[in-house]
């Protein structure tokens, strides 16, 4: 089995649609840092699990300096942020993303 890790830092806006009082729910940013995680038995025509640049391009190029609520479908937690990642991307079976020091949402697929 081959693996490949890309880590970005993505900075980007968000405000959360919560079922509580929180200061989340005003407009605020974070340098999220976002690392994929990508698997596969075999490599590629060009010897690769993956591109980094395309993994760049494909999360970085799209999510850098936006608006999360603007971009995706959905309520931008890093929970569902990390899934909507890993959905994204080829050979991808986990996601990583901190929001700040110390906060970290995982998501990883099933093995099934």
């Amino acid at each position: 089995m081959y693996y490949v890790t890309k880590r970005m830092v993505i900075s980007g806006s968000h405000h959360l649609f919560l079922s509580y009082e929180s200061k989340c729910e005003s407009l605020h940013g974070h340098n999220w840092v976002i690392t994929v995680h990508c698997k596969s038995r075999d490599l590629n025509a060009d010897g690769m699990v993956i591109d980094f640049t395309y993994i760049k391009k494909k999360i970085h190029g799209y999510l850098d300096h936006g608006n999360l609520n603007e971009l995706l479908p959905f309520n931008p937690t890093a929970e569902n942020i990390a899934r909507w990642v890993c959905d994204q991307l080829p050979n991808c079976y986990k996601v990583e993303v901190q929001e700040s020091e110390g906060n970290m949402a995982i998501y990883e697929k099933d093995e099934d």
